[in-house]
């Protein structure tokens, strides 16, 4: 069980070494800012392709170029990073914290030196780091130095470099400080002469006359006299739970026993009430327990029976096995005294104990008291209690005080769910934890001990994850408290921390509790997070009782040349005096000063000025309108613009429209300035960021973080749903979720930034970023950039959507498929899947859209004929008609359609449907090269009344269906042509009754055989593509039976695996060979001028998902990484191109085919020269020889000759046409 902090060194222990470290750091300058490694070039040859795009389902879409882009979500369980920006604009983690991150400042040596990036937060480790609320971070290095000697969360940071010192607020103990302590140069932690607050300090500024301002919730200086408990020593500790143990006890029955004196305050000796020692012999009594705790007095029984009784005896602590200091009244004096090693105990009966109180309050789980003399025949006790000051409320209730005290008001806790106690290890304490799937399925009720009514400070104390191994299972916990009979609060803390911590969770009033109220704490879990078997956590409250006003209230201005601070001075600091205005319970959080004025922003409400307002040499003012009506949590001032986020409406005076949660001040006009509409709930910090919005022009945009889940609607601009994030672009006067034209996406939460003094700045926060926001498709060439339609994903895309084509439709979301249009010479774009986009015409269009690039990019759609619940997930274009598969149903022609529509691209009509595919969905569609043929592939099980199950074919020119072959059924997931003969289909097949996950099939014999070495495939086929110009080679991925991913190429005449290289849960959409535009080291698998590309959401062993891969037959390196609004990372379904021109030719070589038709061809030209040289020379013979030709004669030319009857003529004309060349199934 690890102690807690009351047993660790002290800051001043600690030192020596701290001190080495910052200086060894700050020796190093930051001479640059943080450099990335990219990657090597993809080096696509795209241009042969013509126009290229992708397609999927996402919402952000970057190529991969630097090391460390990754496709993970922003943290929702509270744990965020120290972030920087990649050249291409996305955002890097440089360390990640167990918990929030609520500041930063450059710490700069007065010498000029850099010491590194002061980070403070509620974290207990950064970057793997055990840093229990600050540590110092390395810009060059991203080395992480703890600055150990804090217990608690650092909330405000300040770097003065003048005096090398930083200044640091919070809720926090550390030396003998709370609330506030500086670190100074390297001499390490430092107490302020004023030794902190008696509350938490939330913002920290320096003000003109260069004195440190300090905002949050206090009243009093951390050295003012405290008022403490009217009554100390009331906490009882519970010793009946502890493990008891004594040596050299007696052997007589009912008194050896060490359990007999506790809870026993009645002073009776005898059996089953007292504990002796053996005669004459000293001994010990010793209390083990599974929580730590800090005793402040010792009450003591001593025994009486038979002469007998304790006369001197010893308090050891463990574990640091020290021996106590205690003092006491003298019972024979009257007179105070102390005593170590040989207390003395009366043996007058008449005294019923006595009380001995420690002199310094440690930190222990065990004790001992060892007896060195005695009266009589031997030592022993009657009863022992062991009391604090410290009020705790534990889960486990024996840890709580004890029942047999007579207690009325007892701390206690209730527990509801499936709770299991577990160990403390390296924790103070055991504690409860549950794992659980809502928030009714457990909580805990803590109820104090509180016997004096006053402001106290509440904090929840939680056990650190890494010792129950449960780090990837915490998340957030709500707690809701009631303090008084008419006060109130819930809020959440996130409990993903590495090492114990706690957190202030109510800073106020509360009742003593008497037989009628009761305050308590619950603590339950919170529903909405995205965490299997969720594991919650319980150990104890504390409860800290601070001291009343003294002369502070919540705002102190510190003259940094002063070594003491004398309170009669408050009245001369305008800071302070703004204080005293406030009412009582006001609250500052946040705190920005530009020149001689800062702005004072918080909770609190005044005649003259409400949550706002601003201090300079004069005094407080008001700002315009009165201020707002509401509290204000977070500032940010840009120039002469202020921006303000927190929880209002308007101003106070109500004159204001469109300042819902957050505003903008214009200090040089005096006016309120809204951002829009603002958003629909809560702003908790507002962060500056530099981003190129238009052309390559950097300019400052405003990022607001909190709790709204809407970008409110305003003038043309419609609400836009967000997760608790939003941009405001100054320039454009809008936010950056509404501008109409190629921007970055970013997602998260940003809490804080700081400037390197060289260059560069960082970030805290959890963000997801892409180079490019657009939904669903976009073009590619040497960059991204964004195609001419607005689409909205209907819905988010699960993880197995596209598993397997066969289970697809209505778990799709996004862009499936596209083609390019260009017969007559149009340029049309075509997109399908399960989308909904805006047309040109302002209408909504659904799942199959069409961007005409020939008519100023106008979008279309087909009309309400299909259902918007169809998905398309197959296309093909036979002439100028678009043959359009899926889970597709509706109404077309007065007639119903389901599977496959036909949609006539000259007309924008649909004409005289195919009959219905039936029974499952379109997974693929292909063109018979060379005839008007369509061949659909996928679930379905029959056309019309036709049964086809598996593979089908629509013959155009007779509108007719047919099945090719008889001897195919199952799913087919994919296709693609050999020759015009000879297809080849993959996916989830029985062929003559045998499961075959790839067949092909003859059109001249109308019959299907496995293709060659299918039994080596082990799973169903999803995807499939050509790895050669005459797909006599072939790639194919699909799923194991064992469930892993799979990925093949068949060389002509082997199958060949490339192993085990994908990590689970990989889902492989498509496969492309594309061409190179510079080789690579060639492989037995790639081509050096080609690499395959894989898109879907691959998981590459040490990178993770990625949504587009290329492999060059050795590797696999990422090339496109998505975002998706549920805050996983997209994924892409296909590339599309405008020619299937992907087997390139060798540059300045001709390919073998043109080689052997020239050779040929020359050939053939050599024997015609020959023959006719060979008769010219043989009609010269004969001319020199004197040839005569021979005479002739007539002859009967219908001799010989007979009539054929016309039966015997025709009637072998039909032989040998059979299947699909007969057409003999016809609809």
């Amino acid at each position: 069980m690890k102690l807690s902090s009351w047993l660790r060194q002290s800051a001043a222990d600690r030192a020596p070494a701290i001190q080495c470290a910052l200086i060894l750091t700050s020796l190093a300058r930051v001479s640059q800012a943080i450099t990335f490694n990219p990657v090597p070039s993809a080096n696509l040859a795209l241009d042969q392709l013509g126009r290229v795009g992708l397609a999927g389902d996402f919402n952000g879409i970057s190529l991969y170029e630097f090391e460390g882009q990754n496709e993970n979500g922003f943290n929702t369980n509270g744990s965020q990073s120290v972030l920087s920006r990649f050249p291409n604009g996305g955002f890097a983690n440089l360390a990640a914290a167990d918990a929030g991150i609520q500041a930063m400042c450059t710490f700069m040596l007065e010498t000029g030196a850099m010491a590194g990036v002061v980070v403070g937060g509620n974290f207990t480790s950064l970057g793997g780091i055990e840093s229990q609320g600050a540590a110092l971070f390395n810009p060059n290095t991203s080395a992480i130095t703890p600055l150990t000697g804090l217990s608690g969360q650092v909330s405000a940071l300040l770097c003065d470099q003048e005096s090398s010192t930083v200044y640091v607020g919070g809720s926090f103990k550390g030396a003998n400080s709370t609330n506030a302590i500086a670190w100074v140069g390297t001499a390490g932690w430092t107490n302020l002469p004023f030794a902190g607050f008696n509350g938490p300090v939330t913002s920290i500024t320096k003000a003109s006359n260069g004195n440190i301002i300090f905002g949050g919730s206090f009243t009093a200086l951390g050295n003012a006299n405290s008022t403490g408990p009217n009554l100390p020593d009331q906490q009882i500790i519970n010793i009946s739970g502890a493990n008891l143990t004594s040596g050299s006890s007696t052997s007589t029955a009912g008194l050896s026993d060490p359990a007999n004196i506790v809870c026993k305050t009645g002073g009776v000796d005898g059996a089953g009430n007292t504990w002796l020692l053996a005669d004459n012999s000293p001994g010990f009594w010793k209390a083990t327990f599974s929580f730590g705790f800090q005793p402040t007095k010792l009450r003591l029984y001593n025994t009486h029976l038979d002469g007998r009784g304790t006369k001197t005896w010893r308090y050891t602590a463990f574990p640091i096995n020290g021996i106590m200091n205690f003092t006491y009244i003298d019972p024979a004096t009257g007179q105070n005294a102390s005593c170590s090693s040989e207390c003395p105990l009366s043996s007058n009966s008449s005294i019923q104990f006595q009380d001995f109180h420690f002199v310094n309050v440690i930190g222990m789980n065990s004790f001992q008291i060892d007896i060195s003399a005695f009266y009589g025949s031997g030592g022993g006790l009657n009863g022992i209690e062991l009391f604090q000051d410290d009020i705790f409320a534990y889960a486990i209730n024996r840890f709580n005080e004890p029942t047999c005290a007579g207690i009325e008001i007892a701390s206690s806790a209730t527990q509801t769910g499936p709770w299991v106690v577990t160990p403390s290890q390296q924790s103070v304490s055991e504690y409860l934890a549950a794992s659980v799937s809502d928030s009714n399925a457990a909580n805990v009720v803590f109820l104090p001990d509180i016997r004096q009514s006053g402001n106290y400070s509440v904090n929840m104390y939680t056990p650190g994850c890494l010792q129950d191994n449960s780090c990837s299972n915490r998340g957030r916990v709500n707690i809701t408290g009631v303090m008084s009979s008419g006060a109130s609060f819930t809020t959440e803390i996130f409990q993903t921390n590495n090492f114990d911590k706690y957190d202030q969770i109510y800073f106020g009033f509360i009742d003593a509790g008497t037989s009628s109220f009761r305050p308590s704490v619950t603590l339950s879990a919170v529903d909405g997070q995205d965490i299997n078997n969720r594991t919650i956590v319980a150990q104890r409250v504390g409860f800290t009782l601070i001291s009343s006003s003294a002369g502070l209230n919540s705002l102190f201005e510190y003259d940094p040349t002063q070594a003491v601070v004398d309170t009669a001075d408050f009245a001369n600091s305008t800071f302070d005096v703004a204080g005293m205005s406030l009412p009582t319970g006001a609250g500052i959080n946040s705190l920005q000063t530009s020149g001689s004025t800062t702005f004072v922003g918080g909770n609190f409400s005044t005649d003259d000025y409400d949550n706002i307002f601003a201090v300079s040499g004069s005094g407080a003012t008001p700002l315009a309108d009165g201020g707002l009506n509401g509290a204000v949590t977070s500032m940010f001032l840009n120039g002469t613009i202020l921006y303000v986020g927190g929880q209002f409406t308007n101003t106070k005076s109500g004159r204001a429209t469109g300042l819902s949660n957050v505003a903008a001040y214009d200090t040089s006009k005096n006016a309120w300035v809204a951002l829009g509409a603002g958003v629909s709930g809560q702003v908790s910090s507002v962060v500056p960021l530099v981003m190129n919005i238009t052309t390559n022009t950097p300019e400052v945009v405003i990022t607001v973080t909190g709790d709204f889940q809407q970008i409110l609607a305003f003038g043309s601009n419609n609400s836009v749903a967000v997760t608790g994030f939003a941009v405001w672009v100054p320039s454009r006067g809008n936010w950056l979720q509404n501008l109409d034209f190629a921007t970055p996406s970013i997602n998260g939460q940003l809490t804080a930034f700081v400037d390197l003094p060289d260059g560069g700045t960082l970030f805290t926060g959890s963000l997801t970023s892409s180079q490019l926001s657009a939904n669903g498709a976009v073009a590619l060439s040497d960059s991204l950039s964004t195609l001419p339609i607005k689409i909205q994903a209907t819905q988010a895309q699960s993880s197995s959507s596209l598993t397997k084509r066969a289970n697809i439709g209505h778990n799709v979301s996004g862009v499936v498929t596209g083609l390019f249009y260009e017969n007559g010479g149009r340029n049309v774009t075509i997109l399908g899947g399960h989308f909904s986009a805006t047309a040109s015409n302002g209408s909504v269009v659904n799942n199959l859209v069409f961007i005409n690039g020939s008519n100023s990019d106008v979008v279309t759609g087909v009309g309400a004929s299909l259902s918007n619940d169809s998905t398309i997930l197959a296309m093909a274009i036979q002439e100028d008609t678009l043959y359009a598969g899926g889970s597709i149903s509706g109404t077309v022609n007065g007639g119903d359609v389901t599977g496959l529509v036909s949609f006539n691209l000259i007309t924008s009509s649909f004409g005289t449907q195919p009959p219905s595919l039936s029974g499952g969905n379109v997974n693929a569609i292909s063109i018979r090269p060379g005839s008007g043929d369509v061949y659909a592939a996928g679930s379905f099980s029959a056309a019309g009344s036709l049964d086809c199950p598996a593979v089908c074919v629509f013959v155009s020119t007779a509108s007719q269906w047919d099945r090719p072959g008889s001897n195919l059924a199952g799913t087919a997931n994919a296709m693609t042509w050999a020759t015009s003969t000879s297809l080849i289909a993959g996916g989830a097949l029985t062929l003559d009754g045998g499961n075959v996950s790839l067949a092909t099939y003859d059109t001249k014999s109308q019959s299907w055989t496995a293709a060659v070495g299918a039994s080596s495939i082990p799973g169903p086929v999803t995807a499939l593509t050509a790895a050669n110009s005459d797909a006599s080679q072939l790639w194919v991925a699909g799923t194991s039976s064992n469930g892993s991913t799979f990925l093949m190429k068949f060389d002509g005449t082997n199958w060949n695996s490339v192993g085990d290289t994908l990590g689970s849960g990989t889902r492989i959409h498509s496969l492309q060979v594309l061409p190179l535009s510079e080789n690579h080291d060639p492989s037995d698998l790639v081509s050096g001028s080609q690499a395959l590309m894989l898109t879907g959401s691959v998981n590459l062993p040490g990178f993770g998902n990625a949504s587009a891969v290329l492999f060059n037959g050795t590797t696999f390196q990422p090339f496109a990484l998505t975002s998706s609004a549920s805050n996983n990372g997209g994924s892409l379904s296909q590339i599309f191109s405008q020619r299937q021109n992907f087997f390139k030719t060798p540059s300045g070589k001709l390919a073998k085919g043109f080689v052997v038709l020239i050779a040929l061809a020359i050939a053939l030209g050599l024997i015609f020269f020959l023959v006719i040289a060979g008769v010219v020379a043989e009609r010269i013979r004969r001319k020199r020889e004197g040839y005569v030709p021979a005479p002739t004669a007539s002859f009967d030319r219908s001799q010989g000759l007979s009539r054929v009857p016309p039966e015997q003529l025709f009637g072998s004309l039909a032989q040998g046409r059979s299947g699909v060349e007969k057409q003999s199934a016809r609809i």
